[in-house]
């Protein structure tokens, strides 16, 4: 639960602000897509680039979460696995 509260809330903050940064600069109404206006209401927008700032804040916090694991949490996985498929070709 600790971890995933690591990756949620730093996210969170991170879509806050680019939402804040990005809207505060162009405006919603304006906006194309391949081309295209986007002819959605200014919520349905808004809401649509939060969450897509939302998710590329949480591909990146999953990430750091990802390479700070300790090196006894590496190995205990990899021993675990290892043994697994060990045991399995003993048993057979």
């Amino acid at each position: 639960m600790q971890r995933w509260i690591w990756i949620l809330f730093p996210s969170f903050a991170v879509a806050c602000l680019a939402e804040f940064v990005f809207f505060s600069v162009i405006d919603p109404q304006q906006l194309y897509l391949f081309g295209e206006p986007v002819n959605y209401s200014p919520i349905a927008t808004y809401s649509i680039c939060f969450f897509g700032f939302w998710l590329v804040g949480m591909a990146s916090t999953v990430f750091s979460v990802f390479l700070q694991r300790s090196p006894e949490e590496i190995n205990r996985r990899q021993h675990r696995s290892i043994g697994h498929a060990h045991r399995k070709t003993v048993l057979h």
